[in-house]
């Protein structure tokens, strides 16, 4: 009998097939289909800094403020309408989503100031959450704030909702630091009991019709997954906190290689909003037939079998493997 069993933030799973944070999550109905099509755990919907601000009035104010300024400098604040689900319409979610299913269900918590949500990290605590997932998704476009600045503003925010609540708390990041080991480890130390890896960043297009920027949604695929494997496999070994990998999984090769580079679960959206909620038990299938067929009898055996720590050749993550990729480029191609 294959085990796929695995543990995550101090949470037993039955495997390593955890929905991402998507609007899927917002109907009952679908989280108990993913429960039945063996998702191990689901990590609901963000609840956004901006949905914070707004419930505590701090929008409003500002708007009501500046009522007498142009309307059309009005027009790029988010209007409320925008936000359909308010702070306490999540907490009750949470409460109701515990309710529906049994498997492990993460809330989500999105933006990068420290604002209101240590109040609502408690809030999320109470109201039944197994964990709490930190997306901090942050553009740095400004000049003036230097990499040590905004790496401390990471490490700051993790380490003041850490204190607030006793559920674990994962924290899902970018791939864009300059020393990712040295920061994976300070975020470990300020309390992180996971890192994610990696969130992805949305792109706007530049509409030339209409001469707008304009925001613009693309799946992921499994070749952005190359980038996750590779810090993961870095940090296996390195950091103590837990290691999941989210952004490219789409098919079985997909999970086996984020076990193998060191990931205690697997996060997937993208491949469900293309295939469907039962395209999970499809993947919990082909994953028991892999690890059968090449003779490995559970998922902790492979955890992180190829990380830097674990293979014949680490220097693969390092410069050498630049150099050899180049070398080994094919030549005679005519010069340009």
């Amino acid at each position: 009998m294959i085990d796929l069993r695995t543990k995550y933030l101090g949470l037993n799973l039955r495997n390593p097939l955890v929905v991402s944070a998507s609007p899927l999550s917002r109907d009952l109905a679908d989280l108990r289909r993913m429960e039945d099509s063996k998702a191990a755990a689901v990590v609901l919907y963000s609840l956004f800094e901006e949905q914070i601000e707004i419930e505590s009035h701090e929008l409003d104010d500002f708007l009501w403020k500046s009522q007498e300024t142009s309307a059309e400098a009005q027009s790029y604040y988010p209007k409320f309408k925008e936000f359909t689900t308010g702070p306490y319409e999540y907490l009750e979610h949470i409460q109701k989503a515990k309710k529906a299913v049994a498997i492990p269900v993460i809330a989500s918590l999105n933006g990068i100031s420290k604002g209101g949500w240590t109040r609502y990290a408690k809030l999320i605590e109470t109201a039944g959450a197994d964990a709490l997932e930190l997306n901090i998704y942050f553009v740095p476009t400004d000049a003036s704030k230097t990499a040590a600045e905004l790496e401390q503003m990471y490490v700051d925010l993790v380490a003041d909702v850490k204190s607030s609540v006793k559920i674990p708390v994962a924290v899902k990041l970018a791939p864009y630091f300059s020393s990712m080991a040295n920061f994976a480890k300070r975020l470990e130390a300020a309390g992180a009991d996971s890192l994610v890896l990696f969130n992805r960043f949305y792109q706007p297009e530049f509409d030339l019709d209409k001469l707008e920027v304009t925001p613009h949604l693309t799946l992921s695929r499994s070749n952005e997954l190359p980038l996750r494997l590779f810090w993961t496999a870095v940090l296996f070994g390195e950091v103590k906190c837990d290691l999941a990998v989210t952004g490219g999984v789409h098919v079985v090769e997909d999970v086996v290689r984020s076990m193998m580079a060191g990931a205690r679960v697997t996060m997937l959206t993208s491949a469900l909003l293309e295939q469907g909620i039962p395209y999970l038990s499809v993947l919990h299938q082909h994953l028991s037939q892999w690890l059968e067929t090449h003779e490995y009898t559970s998922i902790q055996q492979m955890q992180g079998s190829m990380s830097q720590k674990k293979v014949a050749n680490p220097a693969a993550f390092e410069r050498a493997n630049y150099m050899k990729v180049l070398s080994s480029y094919s030549l005679g191609l005519p010069v340009r």
